[in-house]
């Protein structure tokens, strides 16, 4: 019988420890958030390069169009022409760089093509 007992007062311990809602104060959440980002901060961090491959196509746009601009200055032979499509030429490099620019900061896509090179000597 006093086995029984005894598992019976652990049974009500048990529950009873169930039903206490002791939650911390929220004055020991701030110090607990503000320690944990503390620590991150004094963590040293990854030498690890993010390179945004939204950019490559405005690169490659801005130098192609360029080099346009620049040949159709040295090869037409009219200098009104010439100035003329050298300008379209500069004209479509510049809104392709703010096209871009404009759609990187406005779409949250620029996590999604990033390629991340780690350092050389750098434990990951």
């Amino acid at each position: 019988m006093e086995n029984n007992n005894y598992e019976n007062g652990l049974t009500e311990l048990i529950r009873a420890s169930m039903e206490l809602e002791d939650k911390p104060s929220s004055e020991l959440n701030r110090r607990l958030k503000a320690e944990l980002y503390q620590r991150e901060a004094d963590r040293p961090r990854k030498q690890i390069i993010t390179v945004s491959l939204w950019y490559v196509p405005m690169i490659l746009n801005f130098v192609m169009f360029s080099l346009f601009a620049v040949l159709a200055l040295l090869v037409i032979s009219n200098p009104y022409i010439a100035r003329l499509i050298a300008g379209i030429c500069l004209y479509i490099s510049i809104a392709g760089v703010f096209i871009t620019v404009l759609g990187v900061r406005r779409a949250s896509l620029k996590e999604d093509v990033t390629v991340r090179i780690r350092k050389r000597g750098v434990l990951a």
